[in-house]
């Protein structure tokens, strides 16, 4: 089967405060970038954060074996919460600790749809014999100069007692791709297709129910989804676009092992739409 299988990945959750060296420069650039809304920046809201910038979540990743080892021709970064202080290009700083040849970008501004915007750009380029090997790195940081609903506001946990929540914390994941037909070690799920429809129902029911499919929820889909005959696994709350990501990094080779298909699904709280991602496992 071709297409782009996972060699490799690694998930970053809540690595710690660091104190940050540039609070001034930070503070000047929000304050000339909000001054022309009539607002100003939240001092207190911004020293209270953790200050871990998309820089150190991409060097927490490449300090992964997998990751750290990969030497990839295409490297797609991509977040839905902007960088604390946004002073490094972190797209082309990725790809210089990853061999320095990979054509890089970075897609933001799409809500957590940005990462399967990310694998259908990947699985094009490999269609096109442009990249045999690929990384997709998912950056979320927390600290902002305004707030934010889904920053400052917890996620309803969904076991009792229902009024506790869990707000999101610093998180990062990254992808390792490749086209070889093993699927490189660990003969790991491999990317067949990503769609995106208005809701969970309407999303999960353009992928017909077939035996040995595990159904991956995300944090936020929420209300009635289609019968599911095969197990399904929830996303713990506490991330926004990083979710499944995260997930499928951390249980990625037991999943391509004990599943023919795996299906990603987690719904934009802004938007509204839902977004799917069908990966075969690695024994189909």
């Amino acid at each position: 089967m071709s297409g782009l299988a996972v060699r490799a990945a690694a998930a970053v959750r809540s690595p710690g405060r660091r104190e940050p060296d540039d609070r001034r420069a930070a503070l000047d650039y929000f304050r000339d970038l909000l001054a022309p809304f009539g607002e100003k920046p939240d001092e207190e809201l911004f020293d209270g954060g953790p200050h871990v910038r998309h820089r150190d979540l991409a060097d927490l990743l490449v300090a992964d074996e997998g990751v750290g080892g990969s030497r990839p021709e295409l490297l797609i970064v991509t977040h839905a919460l902007p960088d604390v202080v946004p002073f490094t290009a972190v797209a082309p700083y990725l790809t210089d600790r990853l061999g320095g040849r990979a054509a890089n970008f970075a897609i933001a501004q799409q809500g957590l749809a940005a990462p399967f915007t990310a694998l259908r750009i990947a699985s094009a380029y490999a269609r096109a014999g442009r990249a045999a090997e690929v990384v997709i790195a998912v950056l979320e940081q927390t600290t902002l100069p305004t707030p934010f609903p889904l920053v400052r506001d917890a996620l309803p946990v969904r076991d009792d007692p229902p009024a506790q929540g869990v707000p999101l914390v610093d998180s990062a994941a990254a992808l390792v791709l490749g086209t070889g037909e093993d699927g490189g070690d660990g003969n790991g799920p491999r990317f067949v297709r990503a769609r995106s429809a208005g809701s969970p129902a309407d999303a999960l029911g353009r992928e017909p129910a077939e035996d040995g499919t595990l159904l991956v929820l995300g944090p936020w889909v929420a209300g009635d989804v289609p019968e599911h005959a095969g197990p399904v696994h929830r996303v713990a709350p506490g991330s926004y676009c990083t979710s499944l990501w995260l997930d499928l990094a951390d249980h990625w080779r037991e999943w391509g092992r004990d599943h023919r298909r795996i299906v990603l699904c987690d719904t934009d709280p802004r938007s509204g739409r839902t977004h799917t991602a069908l990966f075969a496992g690695g024994e189909s």
